[in-house]
């Protein structure tokens, strides 16, 4: 059985003239910002999840907030479909073009308006660079937050649209912790404001409404965001296991003893090693498990946290801890995990990243299962998360010139989605539903809230041209999916209505 999760075109028609389009986008766009041939067309057809391709009817590339609503405005009147893209660096599908919409490239919003060292804030446009902003911060002892492992090249933009988190989020927050404002220009081209620099702003939280919606609500073209001091003091414990269940155990002791790192991730056995031979971080290749812990602050407090959390380490049975000497071995404990996933791309053909949150407490069972599951289903899998908020992220892998490999892979992620779910879980924590998970959205709510996140979506979009067929199923496809997936768990009923 395959549950392939991209978008069918028939849950989303659109009557586009191609020609009219193209007449009315050229009123408003040179030629170098609208692409229609093909070959232009063609890098654009897919962002980080490459097993989904789709080439859009055209793709705009505005300079300035004007050029873009007037696009807003054009696809509206015509009802066509849009989908934003930043980076192109997710890893749900959710910047998968529509095969009769505009792709619209926020890639010329790259430029930080402002550093206000007072406030503590940086306004930035959404195409730039998530790392641009703590480089550009560094000079004022300040920095961002949120730390996506594919921080060198994401876009604040599309952090947004995901709800981006890191490593450093189980303390700092993820990006809806990190974003105090936003400008959004409306389906109908309109811009508006939302969110605000005060602790309070009135009226509804649009602002936490419009992180994590995947570009479904409005398009971001500048954000506010919420700049962190570095830390007085910073340390980074490195501590080996030799089984990946004790060390599940040890990141929920630390959390149970009340100690928050700014920090925790695991990583599994072929993951230390893929990411060794690639990074040369220095990892202890035979352990089963590592844990990587950060802990800052005051120095006094820092020294005390390391203290309490090398004792915790030893009674859950580390084989080996290590305590970073400087700056660079905390640097390069870090460059390991931050490249683990390039690092597993040179040991596969193909990898399917999961992504999923499961409570800490389940660590150790879960990590069994997915052991379990990848036997069964004959794919190894390889374990990297951010253990600290118990949020998951198996890579699958598998070789997708093998007949029938990628099915299997991608039922595997659903399964693993899907019991992330039965232990209390999501099936996200950080990458979006897209197209990816759309159908462990039919396992995750029932009927009743499925409506009111599409209420919620008619709101903003009556039409639904926003990023269409991305994040929340239509009940008939929920309906399909409950009779042919044996483990769906409570599921919609079948009603005929479609959204």
């Amino acid at each position: 059985m395959s549950t392939h999760s991209y978008y069918r075109p028939e849950d989303t028609q659109y009557d586009v003239d191609a020609d009219v389009l193209f007449g009315r986008l050229r009123e408003h766009l040179d030629g170098e910002s609208l692409i229609v041939h093909e070959s232009g067309l063609r890098p654009y057809e897919c962002d980080g999840l490459s097993a989904y391709k789709q080439l859009p009817l055209v793709v705009a590339i505005p300079e300035n907030v004007e050029q873009l609503q007037a696009v807003m405005r054009v696809c509206n009147e015509l009802r066509v479909p849009v989908v934003a893209r930043g980076a192109g660096t997710s890893l749900s599908g959710g910047a998968l073009p529509h095969p009769q919409g505009v792709l619209l490239s926020l890639a010329k919003f790259n430029r930080i308006l402002e550093i206000d060292d007072r406030r503590r804030t940086a306004r930035v446009q959404p195409g730039v660079r998530n790392l641009a902003v703590s480089e550009a911060a560094a000079p004022y002892g300040l920095y961002y937050a949120p730390d996506p492992s594919s921080q060198i090249a994401c876009s604040i933009g599309g952090n947004i649209a995901e709800n981006a988190g890191g490593v450093h989020c189980l303390k700092y927050g993820l990006t809806v912790h990190n974003v105090l404002s936003a400008r959004v220009v409306t389906v109908e081209g309109e811009l508006v404001e939302v969110g605000g620099t005060t602790p309070d702003s009135p009226g509804y939280d649009l602002m936490a409404l419009m992180i994590g919606s995947e570009g479904m609500l409005g398009v971001v073209v500048e954000a506010t965001l919420q700049l962190l001091p570095q830390p007085i003091a910073k340390e980074v414990l490195l501590a080996s296991f030799d089984d990946v269940g004790a060390g599940g155990r040890a990141v929920a002791s630390i959390i149970g003893e009340g100690v928050v790192p700014a920090g925790l991730e695991m990583m599994d056995g072929p993951a230390i090693q893929a990411a060794e031979d690639f990074v040369g971080a220095g990892y202890p290749t035979e352990a089963a498990a590592i844990l990587i812990c950060e802990l800052d602050g005051a120095e006094d407090e820092v020294a005390d946290l390391v203290e309490r959390v090398r004792d915790i380490l030893t009674r859950q049975g580390a084989t080996e801890i290590r305590v970073a000497h400087d700056d660079a071995e905390r640097q390069r404990f870090w460059a390991g995990r931050k490249a683990a996933f390039p690092a597993v791309g040179r040991i596969s053909p193909d990898y399917y990243c999961m992504d999923g949150t499961i409570p800490r407490r389940e660590l150790a069972n879960v990590l069994t299962r997915i052991a379990e599951l990848g036997e069964q289903y004959g794919l190894g899998v390889v374990n990297v998360f951010h253990a600290g908020d118990g949020n998951l992220h198996p890579l699958i892998l598998f070789d997708a010139n093998v007949p029938g490999e990628m099915d299997r892979a991608e039922e595997l992620g659903g399964e693993i989605l899907e019991l992330c779910v039965r232990v209390g879980g999501t099936i996200t924590g950080e990458h979006g539903v897209g197209s990816e998970k759309i159908n462990q959205m039919c396992v995750q709510f029932q009927t009743l809230e499925l409506r009111q996140f599409h209420a919620v979506k008619e709101a903003f979009d009556p039409e639904r041209l926003l990023n269409p067929g991305k994040g929340v199923p239509t009940l008939n496809r929920c309906a399909e999916f409950g009779k042919m997936h044996v483990h769906a768990g409570e599921l919609p009923h079948p009603e005929l209505e479609r959204f």
